[in-house]
């Protein structure tokens, strides 16, 4: 059975983010996505601290289908290095388990 990955970008566009999470799902690239409350994010680009509002997502897919969901947000990802953080999972419900492979691959 496969194991389960969060993996999460961020956008600063709330209709961006909704756009990529839904389409990401119907394409069976991920089970599920959620989209957190609009958050304020500090960062350094091009030799200077900026700070932007975004909205995270969080993408629940599997570790074999996280490379090519990468891939796909980062087609239509509107920054020019996007956020990418896939984080492992523990403690996942056998049952949940099935759920996300059954959704990832179901087509």
């Amino acid at each position: 059975m496969a194991s389960i990955v969060i993996a999460q970008t961020t956008v600063n566009d709330e209709t961006k983010a909704y756009d990529i999470a839904r389409a990401a799902v119907e394409a069976r690239l991920a089970a599920g996505a959620h989209i957190d409350a609009r958050m304020t994010t500090f960062y350094w680009w091009k030799d200077a601290v900026q700070h932007e509002r975004e909205y995270r997502i969080s993408f629940k897919t599997t570790a074999e289908k996280a490379t090519e969901l990468q891939a796909w947000v980062h087609e239509r990802h509107p920054y020019e290095v996007p956020q990418w953080i896939v984080l492992p999972t523990v403690g996942t419900s056998q049952e949940y388990l099935a759920w996300v492979e059954k959704e990832t691959t179901t087509g």
